[in-house]
Parts: structure tokens; sequence; C-alpha cells
């Protein structure tokens, strides 16, 4: 789940940039507000990848979806690229959770695969 989620965040790390670009051209918004507002969410994006495997991550994850989502206020381009990043993050834990299930399942039959072999008499 950790790879999916943290692609995922990184992605929207270079989307979060851009918008900004794209939010400095509003003359009702100053650049230091805009680079603010942008620079603690590309920060928090960044900051998610090291606790997306908690489950107070992926909550953090889905406030930043809204977050992104939200943004199409200001940027409306944002509304669907918002919409588009939410999509990725809800494959990504999902997807990332039955990946993390399929790997335990393996590593436990690999497991006791080697304790009946290191269990089972040699050769005489």
């Amino acid at each position: 789940m950790r790879t999916l989620c943290s692609s995922t965040l990184l992605g929207e790390f270079f989307v979060i940039g851009f918008a900004g670009l794209v939010a400095m051209k509003d003359p009702d918004l100053t650049t230091s507000t805009v680079w603010t507002v942008c620079g603690i969410a590309m920060f928090l994006s960044v900051a998610l990848c090291g606790v997306v495997t908690r489950p107070a991550g992926i909550a953090l994850g889905w406030a930043l979806q809204i977050a992104l989502i939200a943004a199409g206020l200001v940027v409306p381009s944002m509304f669907f690229l918002g919409a588009i990043f939410a999509a990725l993050w809800w494959a990504s834990v999902h997807y990332g959770r039955k990946i993390d299930e399929a790997k335990a399942r393996f590593a436990a039959q690999a497991a006791q695969a080697a304790q009946a072999d290191s269990a089972a008499p040699g050769p005489a």
C-alpha cells in the first residue's frame, strides 16, 4: 500500500505546484498567499508518504483529496484533477491493502514450507 499511496501523493505534489502557477494569474490573490497555501499542501503531500501505513495517514490523505477538489474554487481545472486524484487515492488504498494481504499470505506459506522442510527427517 505504501508504494501505491506514495506514488499518488508525489503526483499530487507536482499538480499542486502547477496549480499554484496557474493561481498566480488571479489578480485577487497575492503571490505570498498562493505559495503559502501551495507550499503547505505540497509539504503535506510529501509528509504523508511517511505515514500512509498508519490509519491516521489514510484519513489525512482523504482530507488532502477533499482540499484538492475544493481548490477548484480558485483554479477551476482542479475540480477535475482533484476528482482524478481522489479516484487514484481510493485505488491506491484499496488495491494496496489487497497487495499487502497477498504478500502476508505468501510469506506465511513460505514460513510454513520452511518449517515443514526443517522438521522433516534428513537422509539416513
